[in-house]
């Protein structure tokens, strides 16, 4: 069976692993990073003709005073998990998008050109978004509700959670969990955990975040969701 590493964070990890397990892998959960929630001047929330939210954390992390002064405004969610934590949130009418997020960008702006948004974000986020609907001439208000930093284990923590054997592949989602995990492989205490492990990205540039591993190694995610990261494992490790 094989051992599959989870470096992302909860709740997302557990979610992951019954998936896991479901497909007969055996998951090791070990999240190298987790979502805070940021704080906010609730009294900025601007006159808006709509929402987006392209990360369901953006809405898991929102005040809930901030979710009922927007809920009644069209929401626009990048994807089908986004679409339900938005819908669980609050919002009232909710769009689930095509799963990315300048396509997305490029629905919204044929639609609200000239208009004005809230966009509920991280403060890590891609570019593209913001950038295809300034182009379309709409307005975009971001609201960061959320951060992203990375968890400090140590050396004899991580090999506990590993159970001291090595792993088969690596499943990475983000840059940030991928620049930790690269930090990870070099330690002389765990190098030998990874030296057969196949690095899963989710895309091109997570993989690019995976400083010093062997490019054979590393395998990229046909689109950016986990559907096509774990069909990975399907293949030839």
């Amino acid at each position: 069976m094989l051992r599959v590493l989870v470096t992302r964070p909860e709740p997302g990890a557990s979610r992951t692993a019954r998936r896991l397990e479901a497909q007969g892998f055996q998951p090791i959960l070990l999240p190298l990073t987790e979502t805070i929630a940021l704080p906010l001047d609730r009294s900025a929330v601007p006159q808006a003709a709509a929402v987006a939210v392209t990360s369901a954390n953006a809405v898991r992390h929102a005040p809930k005073e901030l979710v009922a002064a927007l809920a009644a405004l069209p929401c626009h969610a990048v994807g089908r998990r986004t679409a339900e934590a938005c819908r669980a949130a609050g919002f009232v009418s909710v769009a689930e998008g095509p799963g990315d997020a300048g396509a997305l960008a490029d629905a919204i702006g044929r639609e609200l050109a000239g208009k004005e948004i809230v966009y509920l974000c991280g403060r890590v986020r891609f570019p593209v978004f913001e950038e295809r609907l300034a182009a379309a001439a709409v307005r975009v208000h971001a609201i960061e509700t959320y951060d992203t930093v990375r968890l400090n284990l140590g050396d004899e923590e991580i090999a506990a959670r590993l159970s001291k054997k090595p792993v088969d592949a690596a499943l990475v989602y983000s840059a940030e969990a991928a620049a930790a995990l690269s930090a990870l492989v070099r330690q002389a205490a765990l190098r030998g955990l990874f030296d057969k492990a196949a690095f899963l990205a989710l895309s091109a540039r997570v993989a690019k975040a995976l400083d010093g591993i062997d490019g054979q190694k590393i395998r990229i995610a046909s689109q950016p969701d986990e559907v096509a990261l774990l069909a990975l494992l399907s293949l030839p490790l």
